[in-house]
């Protein structure tokens, strides 16, 4: 028989039938769509986390202190005050692969304007944070070199602030008090959101790090130092020259620790998305089990097509059917079950993704080289579990077919 007959016999079979076609689909159409919708939305959580993530600065490294050890009982990261304003001078004066250095001096504190209050983190930067952590001033001005060396008492507000102590009011050129030191607004800084980490961007007060090191600090720890490196490909050699520039102005000597250490954004990446990598796969593997299930549905079938077929399998054999043409129409009704199960299971996935997606407000990736997978799988899916069915049909001898009640 040609393939054109094959393929219209098979299908004509599978129509007579086309509530039990369908149910047999079923269960390709769930798993086909459950992993295309699993792996889609789990690819564009981990997209908006890696976007969040970049969103924190360009190219960066943070120089944090190291840990403090007392009687053998080793502080946390941070607890060792070892950044100064020297080191920040001599990453800024020596450092040949850095594109901007900037101290961080946090200061948690009560905020006063008016009869307006708010609990908020100052955070004590150099003009070059703007660029580094990729801020961007919505209204007013950001503060420059002439303000850090002067200590000059301004600050540039986030968005949360200014909203919560100044509601419908543009505070720049407004009073506010920071530890009873009062404080002139010179802009407002663009809206950031969340970051991936689920913190508030925009509740921040930034202000000039000598103002707040020596107004509202202590006069001598940095918090940390962030470093924008020239390029992405210069990470690791800007990352040594840190340790190699710090280790000098710490005086340590060769073989002993550093004092200090040096996170990356690909370290953050890593951490933050290693969760939902791990929850995609878990998912998928899940939907995977609903393909393997489809195709035992489909072997099912095929088997009970068989048997309630077996006369006219015996007329076709007895009439000059081969046993490979039954075995070759059973094997392609099987394919054309899976196939177009997957076909729609591809649909209602892409829908099932978009439609989520925009309900939980996170992206969908669709990625094209899934769709040819699960096209392919299925329709090995349903040769392989329609092989043995189709198999046993063309076994069948003509005589015993005929006589079949």
């Amino acid at each position: 028989m040609k393939w054109q007959s094959l393929i219209k016999v098979a299908l004509m079979s599978l129509l007579r039938n086309p509530m039990r076609s369908l149910l047999t689909m079923l269960g390709m159409i769930i798993g086909v769509g459950s992993v295309i919708a699993l792996v889609a939305l789990g690819e564009g959580s981990q997209k908006d986390i890696q976007g969040q993530i970049s969103s924190l600065g360009t190219n960066l490294l943070i120089v944090m202190p190291g840990s403090s050890q007392m009687g053998g009982v080793r502080g946390g990261s941070g607890s060792l005050g070892t950044l100064s304003m020297a080191d920040v001078e001599t990453l800024r004066k020596n450092g040949r692969l850095f594109r901007g250095v900037s101290p961080e001096i946090r200061v948690q504190a009560q905020i006063i304007a008016g009869a307006s209050n708010w609990n908020s983190m100052v955070m004590g930067v150099a003009p070059e944070y703007l660029d580094i952590r990729n801020y961007q001033v919505a209204s007013g001005n950001f503060f420059g070199e002439r303000e850090v060396k002067s200590r000059a008492k301004v600050a540039v507000i986030g968005q949360t602030v200014a909203r919560e102590l100044f509601p419908g009011e543009d505070p720049v050129g407004a009073r506010i008090r920071i530890r009873n030191v009062p404080f002139l607004v010179t802009g407002v800084l663009s809206s950031k959101g969340q970051s991936a980490m689920g913190s508030d961007q925009d509740d921040i007060i930034l202000a000039p790090s000598t103002s707040v090191l020596y107004r509202l600090g202590d006069g001598k720890t940095v918090r940390s130092i962030n470093v924008s490196a020239v390029s992405e490909k210069d990470m690791e050699a800007a990352k040594s020259e840190i340790i190699t520039l710090l280790r000098g102005q710490h005086r340590l000597a060769p073989g002993e620790d550093d004092d200090f250490r040096i996170r990356d954004q690909t370290e953050i990446i890593q951490m933050a998305t290693s969760v939902t990598g791990t929850m995609t796969l878990l998912l998928s593997s899940v939907a995977g089990v609903s393909l393997l299930v489809g195709g035992i549905g489909i072997m099912n079938i095929m088997l009970v097509s068989v048997t309630e077929r077996t006369r006219e399998i015996g007329i076709r054999l007895a009439i000059g059917a081969r046993p490979l043409d039954v075995l070759v129409q059973f094997l392609i009704e099987a394919a054309i079950l899976s196939i177009f199960g997957g076909a729609v299971g591809i649909l209602t996935g892409l829908g099932t993704a978009w439609g989520l997606g925009s309900l939980l407000g996170v992206s969908s990736v669709i990625n094209p080289l899934m769709i040819v997978v699960a096209v392919l799988f299925t329709a090995v899916v349903g040769v392989f579990f329609g092989f043995y069915p189709a198999r046993k049909a063309s076994n069948l001898h003509p005589i015993d077919a005929l006589r079949y009640e």
